[in-house]
């Protein structure tokens, strides 16, 4: 058995390696960059326009209230439940690993990642919703995989092709879901939260040990685990509106207390804030170490990690925030594109940096020689946070970084939850009202396994799953750039330019685009 594991991990190991370091990472900067070149930079010349519709409309009850729909969920809902899958341990721990391996140059590829990437998810927006349909329950269903069948599969001699596609797309999107967006966010809710809140009675209470010795599960974690199964099961299984009240409720919440926090530390350490940014800058193009050839890091590592960690961020070029983005109230394809530029900006260019800024200026990696505290990446932003907040023996950094990882790592479950239900959805056709209840009692049930299996290969294959969402989805983005570009343009002409003579692009399909095209005439929507 152990045999067979090894050469599964192996065999992962180089696929994952393919997917993510030889292709995905560079297919993704070059699919954002094409995005931007045809979009005219829309993320820089229309920055006011989009930051206006954006954040600058929270205060709109069409854009922030309830819709009162069975169909749709608001725009800031769509946002804050695509922010809870996105907005997870990868901002934590994962830009802490990106520094401690990159050295801070990588912290530069993180945002020029971001920067591009917003254009991608700009653009898998608008194909979402200028593809979606409503399914056999009334609700708003749209993807990659519809734009894949209906969009790549439109094109001549290319249905098959499409439909292959998008099958693919689905598949992954369903398995990486269990782990990535499920297992994986468990087990690290459960090993943060049980150390820094260690109850003896139970901690020492060992269930069974990993055959290396290297891993305990223990009866406090058992029961954490269960407590979790409790918690979602009863948010998802209340369908999408209940997911998106809760998304909204602590996804604003748990992202303005990281900033505060960081912020706090950031200005406390305020005169080593030139030194962190000179670091990332002054790293981010040498091809000597970044630690000043302490470590030996090479620059093609250091652009990797920043770009890579990047994407784990935001997951633009995934494919994964699309689906929920889809469910929108929206009438428009390109208003909830205009979101998806908020979400990447939101998650990498504002949370990301906050945490690296944190690391950087706190004093606990040398700016110098890269030797940090700690070699854990998690406990590494936990030691940042203790700089300020440990009183005594009492480390309120840490128990503030367990919480926070704790609420990111739980509505990343919640957002994924409802991407797996999305593709399942697809897959199963007609069958898809009890496919979707079955896989998400499913879902739940899994939960439980992440709080106690010691093993990281089930998260390292959904890792690989994970990657491969991209691929099919990056194939879609491009095949339907012209559309894209003939959609941006018709929303410049009629709503930035004032135009009065183009007719808008609004679906795919003519009943659709009918339909929305009244709601806009009738409501003055814009």
């Amino acid at each position: 058995m152990n045999g067979f594991l090894g050469t599964l991990a192996n065999f992962n190991d180089v696929i994952n390696t393919f997917v993510w370091t030889k292709v995905g990472v560079w297919l993704l900067l070059i699919v954002g960059i094409i995005m931007t070149c045809l979009t005219k930079f829309f993320q820089v010349s229309h920055i006011g326009h989009w930051m206006k519709k954006t954040v600058g409309s929270l205060f709109d009850k069409k854009v922030k209230g309830d819709t009162g729909e069975k169909a749709s969920i608001s725009q800031f809902q769509a946002l804050c439940t695509a922010l809870a899958a996105t907005v997870g341990v990868g901002n934590i721990a994962g830009v802490a690993a990106a520094i401690m391996s990159g050295g801070p140059g990588a912290v530069f590829w993180m945002w020029v990642a971001a920067f591009f990437g917003m254009m991608t998810n700009y653009s898998e927006n608008i194909l979402g919703i200028y593809f979606r349909r409503k399914n056999a329950s009334g609700e708003w269903s749209g993807g990659a995989m519809y734009y894949l069948e209906d969009g790549l599969g439109g094109y001549r001699g290319m249905k098959v092709v499409g439909k292959i596609l998008a099958i693919c797309f689905a598949i992954c999107a369903v398995l990486a879901s269990f782990g990535i967006g499920n297992m994986g966010q468990v087990n690290k809710i459960v090993v943060n939260f049980t150390s820094a809140f260690d109850i003896k009675a139970l901690s020492s209470h060992v269930l069974y040990t990993s055959a290396d010795g290297s891993a305990s599960v223990t009866l406090y974690m058992l029961i954490v685990g269960i407590i979790l199964m409790i918690l979602v099961g009863f948010i998802i299984l209340g369908g999408l509106k209940r997911i998106a009240n809760v998304a909204e409720t602590i996804v604003p919440f748990m992202v303005v207390a990281f900033i505060a926090g960081s912020l706090i530390i950031i200005f406390k350490n305020v005169l080593h804030i030139g030194p962190a940014f000179g670091a990332i800058f002054g790293s981010a193009f040498t091809g000597k170490a970044a630690w000043g050839g302490a470590t030996g890091v090479a620059l093609k590592q250091v652009i990797t990690m920043g770009c890579k960690r990047g994407v784990f961020s935001n997951e633009a070029g995934l494919g994964s925030s699309v689906m929920v983005h889809s469910n929108s109230n929206v009438l428009e394809p390109v208003k909830q594109g205009l979101w998806g530029i908020f979400e990447v900006f939101a998650d990498t260019i504002i949370v990301c940096t906050m945490t690296a800024l944190t690391i950087l200026t706190s004093g606990v990696i040398d700016l110098e020689t890269g030797v940090a505290v700690t070699e854990n990446d998690s406990t590494l932003v936990a030691e940042a946070f203790n700089t300020v907040f440990k009183i005594g023996r009492f480390e309120f950094g840490r128990y503030f970084i367990a919480l926070a990882i704790l609420l990111f790592a739980f509505t990343t479950i919640l957002g994924w939850s409802h991407y797996g239900s999305k593709a399942v959805e697809y897959l199963s056709g007609n069958a898809a009202p009890i496919a979707t209840i079955v896989y998400k009692v499913i879902f739940v049930l899994v939960i439980v396994c992440g709080a106690i299996l010691t093993s990281s290969l089930a998260w390292d294959i959904s890792d690989t799953f994970n990657g491969m969402m991209m691929i099919p989805n990056l194939i879609g983005v491009l095949s339907l750039s012209p559309l894209v570009m003939k959609l941006t343009g018709n929303y410049v002409d009629r709503r930035i330019k004032g135009k009065t003579d183009v007719k808008p692009m609004l679906s795919f399909f003519k009943n659709i685009e009918e339909e929305n095209a009244k709601k806009i005439a009738e409501t003055g929507e814009d």
